[in-house]
């Protein structure tokens, strides 16, 4: 029995186009997570980037389960007292709907350089119009 190495040169990344309208964020951030990081692949290592890119359309028309629309917050913090900003995810969701889509999966991805490097290749567009359609994405339905 032989181990196979995953080397950067064998890897290939995919393109693929995943429709926001009616999914529910968390759980389509966490299956989009898991084509960046690559675990779909038979060739997965942790300590390479061997993921695919990720186009999301319409994520303004995501949605969010039970009360999080008014008593989920995201919160920031300027490092001064009394620096902090709470924002519903409501209010986030209708005026940044990318933002909040890339925060959800930005913190289910490593939190190392590989990690940035993963969330490059996600793309989040509001609307159902995205420029990549020369590197003719595969369309992709997410399960749930």
């Amino acid at each position: 029995m032989k181990t196979i190495v995953t080397r950067a040169k064998d890897i290939n990344q995919d393109w693929f186009l995943v429709d926001a309208e009616g999914q529910v964020l968390g759980r389509m951030a966490s299956q989009v997570a898991h084509i960046l990081r690559g675990k779909h692949k038979p060739t997965f290592c942790t300590y390479l980037d061997g993921g695919d890119h990720v186009v999301v359309v319409n994520a303004e028309k995501v949605t969010l389960t039970g009360k999080k629309l008014t008593d989920k917050f995201h919160y920031q913090h300027s490092n001064y007292p009394g620096g902090i900003k709470a924002t519903a995810y409501g209010k986030m969701l209708a005026e940044k709907p990318e933002e909040t889509f890339m925060l959800a999966v930005k913190r289910m991805l490593p939190r190392t350089p590989l990690g940035r490097k993963m969330l490059t290749k996600l793309r989040v567009y509001a609307g159902p119009e995205h420029p990549h359609k020369a590197q003719n994405p595969t369309p992709l339905t997410l399960k749930g």
